[in-house]
């Protein structure tokens, strides 16, 4: 009993840090709608600054200074790249504010290499939290006991600014609504970049805290940012005592975890996060958002191709199918990889653009396409064509079941629930070593003699993935295609004549899902084996970029971004060692330059505007 006190005492303790964390995500959330993937990268430079002020200016400023002043520093800088960047770009569709976002925290990662180094960096014991104390006759660091207490004083003092302040009340109107707010004459511009900077110096100051817990690494970005969403939405969107509550289960879930439930540690959170949003769709204490007020447009609707565009789009088909004529074999492996992801890309793509429905869990059905066709052959001796088959079987079969517990939901509550099923299947993947290998994956899966070269695969590739395109392009112009288009953009007056939106929306997600698993099970046997990364999150945010730096408001975005995005990640890896702050800098740039997307950028030259 005694262990378990002490565990549960340390879970409390967690929960300090992640509650704020979260709740400066939730607040920036609830106002500016900014699904901030950069949250995460905050929370890492705290702890970076807060190491080198604590550690070269601890005389000036002390150890509970450095911490103070280091998330202070931190977000003046958040505040800086709110009015520098997002306030460009509050008028674009809101997910390319995540994909800003997203460039930032590719960013601050390189940039922490290249000014801190890549070891890990330990922290010194706070003054007068050095020691243990006794609970229950076990020892238990005092620095955690302060931890305990410091999160209801961060939800006491939130609560007396947003009940007693003027400027709180502004912004409880505004998570409610942000038009009326703004109808009422609030400057939106500043209540934004005070609400923003706000949220930084929570997450900059859970960061600094954990400086004597655990080393500062460059990867503690990623670690936190899951987490973080994951309580954001199980507390509900913008509410933070629902934050605080929410941070204490998933902590406490974290801790007992791998204690009670060994088998399924991994996945516990995920599973409860999944449990709650069936449930209670807004999460525990959320509220339904008010009504958006969206101006009318006047862009055009998508039309199919003209004549013109399509004998262009033949001849970039034929000049592909050429290519392995006057290109080496490494060229030829990056050709067939690039036509994987676009392929990728286009399944989310139609998912996001025709159906308005933001997965943030696509990989998925990517990672089980890989699955689908390397067990076929591992375990079951199936040839390739076979196995090309089985893998897109499988993906379809995890769509149906996770889609039709997803299209319940909606906006962010839809994507949070998509993520979570993508951990589940991850961690199946990741835990069941008898048939996936777990960690070491499954090796050996090369393509069959009749395209074992390069250019015979990389023939088959485009051979697949040409037409699987084709068809996604022929389904969003169809009767179905109008039907799912006609939900996204008007539930009431959809389900007035006659369109039910759940079954049109789980189809359209069974679909997207099985073009994904087909290139699942390309890429298997292109790398020639599959590792549970296949499924990971960190693919569903590539995917997610490579739609949104194409364009969301067209038919092709998503090709194209994949192809310029791929690209650039695997030209620019080969060229320097901080490949990833030269491309979050050329997403921050492209995102600036063409707020609507390349294809968006390029048809709005073209005089020829389409409708979101």
């Amino acid at each position: 009993m005694n262990f378990y006190l002490v565990q549960f005492l340390a879970g409390l303790a967690s929960a300090a840090s992640l509650f704020l964390v979260s709740s400066g995500l939730s607040i920036i959330f609830g106002v500016t709608r900014i699904v901030n993937f950069a949250h995460g990268a905050f929370y890492m430079l705290g702890a970076y600054v807060a190491y080198s002020l604590t550690e070269r200016l601890s005389g000036a400023l002390g150890f509970w200074g450095g911490i103070v002043v280091a998330a202070l520093v931190v977000a003046l800088v958040g505040a800086l790249l709110e009015m520098l960047l997002l306030r460009r770009i509050y008028r674009a569709p809101e997910l390319f504010q995540l994909l800003a976002t997203f460039g930032l925290t590719l960013a601050a990662e390189d940039l922490s290499l290249l000014i801190w180094g890549p070891e890990d960096l330990l922290g010194r014991r706070a003054p007068g939290f050095r020691g243990a104390v006794d609970v229950m006759g076990l020892p238990f660091p005092s620095y955690d006991l302060f931890l305990i207490g410091i999160g209801p004083l961060v939800l006491l003092l939130l609560f007396l600014l947003f009940r007693r302040t003027r400027w709180g009340v502004l912004v409880r109107a505004a998570t409610q609504d942000r038009e009326m707010v703004a109808a009422l004459g609030v400057n939106q511009k500043w209540l934004f970049t005070s609400v923003f900077t706000l949220g930084v110096f929570l997450a900059a100051l859970g960061g600094a805290l954990q400086l004597p817990r655990e080393a500062v690494t460059h990867q503690m970005d990623l670690r936190i940012i899951t987490e973080v969403f994951v309580v954001v939405v199980i507390g509900g969107l913008g509410n933070v005592v629902g934050a605080f509550l929410a941070a204490i289960l998933v902590s406490e879930l974290n801790a007992f975890g791998i204690l009670i439930f060994p088998k399924i540690s991994l996945i516990l959170v995920f599973l409860v996060m999944a449990l709650v949003l069936v449930i209670r769709p807004m999460g525990l204490l959320g509220k339904a958002e008010g009504p958006t007020r969206a101006h009318a447009s006047a862009a055009a609707p998508w039309r199919p191709l003209d004549g013109s565009v399509r004998l262009l789009v033949m001849a970039a088909v034929i000049l592909a199918a050429l290519l392995p004529f006057a290109a080496g074999d490494y060229a030829l492996s990056v050709a067939s990889e690039l036509l994987i992801f676009m392929l990728y890309a286009a399944s989310l793509h139609f998912l996001i653009s025709t159906g308005g429905l933001v997965s943030f869990g696509h990989a998925a059905y990517f990672g089980l396409g890989s699955y689908g066709a390397a067990i076929a052959v591992k375990s079951f001796g199936a040839p390739m064509l076979a196995a090309l088959i089985a893998g897109p079987l499988l993906g379809c079969l995890g769509a149906l079941l996770f889609g039709w517990f997803c299209v319940r939901l909606s906006g962010v509550y839809f994507a949070m629930l998509t993520l979570a099923f993508a951990q589940i299947a991850w961690s199946v993947a990741f835990q069941w070593n008898a048939v996936t290998g777990g960690d070491n994956g499954l090796l050996g899966l090369w393509p069959a003699a009749f395209v074992a070269t390069p250019a015979r695969f990389y023939w088959l590739t485009l051979a697949l993935v040409v037409p699987a395109i084709a068809v996604l392009r022929l389904i969003v112009f169809s009767p179905f295609g109008y039907a799912f288009r006609a939900v996204r953009d008007s539930q009431l007056r959809s389900a007035a004549i006659g369109l039910d939106r759940q079954p049109i929306q789980w189809a359209s997600f069974v679909v997207a899902g099985t073009f994904a698993a087909l290139a699942g099970a390309l890429y298997t046997f292109s790398k020639g084996s599959v590792f549970p990364d296949n499924l990971g999150i960190p693919l569903s945010v590539d995917g997610l970029v490579m739609v949104l730096l194409g364009g969301i408001e067209t038919v092709s975005g998503g090709i194209v971004g994949a192809l310029v995005f791929k690209a650039l990640s695997i030209w620019l890896t080969s060229q320097t060692d901080y490949s990833k702050l030269a491309l979050g800098a050329l997403i921050v740039a492209l995102v600036v330059a063409f707020p609507k997307g390349i294809v968006g950028a390029i048809e709005g030259l073209g005089g020829r505007k389409v409708r979101p």
